[in-house]
C-alpha cells in the first residue's frame, strides 16, 4: 500500500513541477492555433445569399439565412446566423462560402484540400463515346479513381467526381472528354440552335459548290467564331460557358444537307409521296417541287428514291480550332453521302 501512495506521490509532483515551469500567461492560453475550428464568425456585410453554407451543413438547424427588414435607404441586408446549441464547427460553411473576403470565418480545416469542394461545381463532367478512343488516360489520371469503364465505355461516377478538371486536360481527343454545364440549360440550347442553324444556312447557301462537288471530293470552309459570337454572348454573358457550349456543339456536329435543282426535276412527285414529314410539296400555281426546311428531319428518303439522281445528299462536319493568329475559326468538311457507309458507322 505505501509504494502506491508513493506512487501518485511522485506522479503528482511531476505533474505539479512540469506545470510550474510550463507555465503560460493569460494572453498565451487564449491564443488559438491557426487550425483550431471555433463557432463561426459570420460578416454579414460580405454575404450575397448564395446559400451555399446552408446547403453544405450536415448538422440539422446549425445555420440559416436570414434578412433584416428594409428600411427608407436600403432593402434589408441577407446573411447567415449560427445558432452554436446545433453547430458541430466542421467549418464546412466557411470552406464552401464564396466571398472574398469570407462571409463565414472559423480557422482553416487542414482536411478539405482546395479541389475538394463539397458544392457541386457548375460543370458536370462527362465522357462522349462517339467520340472516346477508350486510352484511359483520364482514367489514371483521376485523382479520386471516379471514372471507370462500365459495359466496355468509359464512365465518370458524379458521386465521387471532384470536378477538377484533370480528366479534361489528359484526354487527347479534342470534345470526347465534355465539361458539361449544368446551369442555364435552356440558354444553353439556344446557343446550340443558333450555331447548327447559322452552319446549317452556310453550307446550304453555298449551292453552287455542293452541285458541282464530285465522289471521293471535298469542300473546305472556314468560319471566324466571331461571326455568331455577339449573339451567343447575348443568350449567356459569360465568356467560358459560351465558348464550351460552342466547341462542344461544333465538335460533335455533324449536318447532312439535302439539295436538288428544280431545273433538272422531272416532277415526277415520287418524293412528295415518300417524305415522312410532309416537307416535300408540289406547287401547282408555279408547277414546281418545294421543300420545307423547317420540316425536312435530312433522312434521305427523297435521296434515295428519286429515279434521276436530281436530289442530291452530303454531309458536313466541323472542328473548332485556333488559326496562326489566335482567332478561333470554326472549320468545315462537306464531302457526297455514302448512306451505306454511314449506316454501318452508325
Amino acid at each position: 500500500m505505501s509504494s502506491l501512495i508513493w506512487y501518485i506521490y511522485d506522479f503528482a509532483r511531476k505533474a505539479w513541477v512540469d506545470g510550474f515551469a510550463n507555465a503560460r500567461s493569460k494572453h498565451e492560453i487564449m491564443e488559438k492555433p491557426e487550425r483550431f475550428r471555433d463557432f463561426p464568425k459570420i460578416n454579414p456585410e460580405f454575404c450575397i445569399a448564395c446559400g451555399a453554407c446552408t446547403a453544405s451543413c450536415p448538422s440539422p438547424n446549425a445555420i440559416k439565412l436570414v434578412r433584416d427588414e428594409d428600411n427608407e435607404q436600403e432593402e434589408g441586408m441577407t446573411y447567415p446566423v449560427i445558432f452554436e446549441g446545433a453547430c458541430i464547427r466542421c467549418g464546412f460553411c466557411a470552406e464552401v462560402c464564396p466571398t472574398d473576403p469570407k462571409t463565414i470565418e472559423c480557422g482553416q480545416n487542414h482536411l478539405l484540400k482546395p479541389e475538394f469542394n463539397i458544392i457541386p461545381s457548375k460543370r458536370q463532367f462527362i465522357v462522349d463515346d462517339y467520340l472516346c478512343i477508350r486510352c484511359k488516360k483520364c482514367m489514371k489520371k483521376c485523382p479520386v479513381e471516379a471514372i471507370s469503364v462500365v459495359d466496355d465505355k468509359i464512365h465518370v461516377d458524379q458521386l465521387k467526381c471532384i470536378h477538377c478538371g484533370d480528366c479534361l486536360d489528359a484526354c487527347p481527343v479534342n470534345g470526347a472528354m465534355k465539361g458539361v454545364f449544368v446551369d442555364n440549360l435552356q440558354d444553353q440550347k439556344k446557343i446550340i440552335l443558333l450555331t447548327v442553324t447559322f452552319l446549317e444556312k452556310y453550307i446550304e447557301s453555298k449551292k453552287e459548290d455542293l452541285r458541282s462537288l464530285q465522289k471521293d471530293s471535298l469542300l473546305q470552309y472556314e468560319i471566324p467564331l466571331a461571326e455568331i459570337w455577339d449573339k451567343a454572348y447575348e443568350i449567356i454573358p459569360d465568356e467560358e460557358v459560351v465558348m464550351e457550349i460552342i466547341t462542344n456543339a461544333v465538335n460533335r456536329l455533324k449536318i447532312r444537307v439535302i439539295d436538288w435543282n428544280s431545273d433538272e426535276c422531272k416532277k415526277c412527285q415520287l418524293c412528295v409521296d415518300e417524305c415522312p414529314t410532309g416537307a416535300i410539296t408540289f406547287d401547282v400555281e408555279n408547277d414546281t417541287i418545294v421543300r420545307s426546311d423547317e420540316k425536312c428531319l435530312r433522312c434521305s428518303i427523297c435521296y434515295q428514291t428519286c429515279p434521276f439522281s436530281v436530289i442530291k445528299y452530303f454531309l458536313a462536319k466541323f472542328a473548332m480550332e485556333k488559326d496562326d493568329d489566335g482567332n478561333d475559326i470554326i472549320y468545315i468538311t462537306v464531302k457526297t453521302s455514302n448512306l451505306t457507309s454511314e449506316i454501318l458507322m452508325e
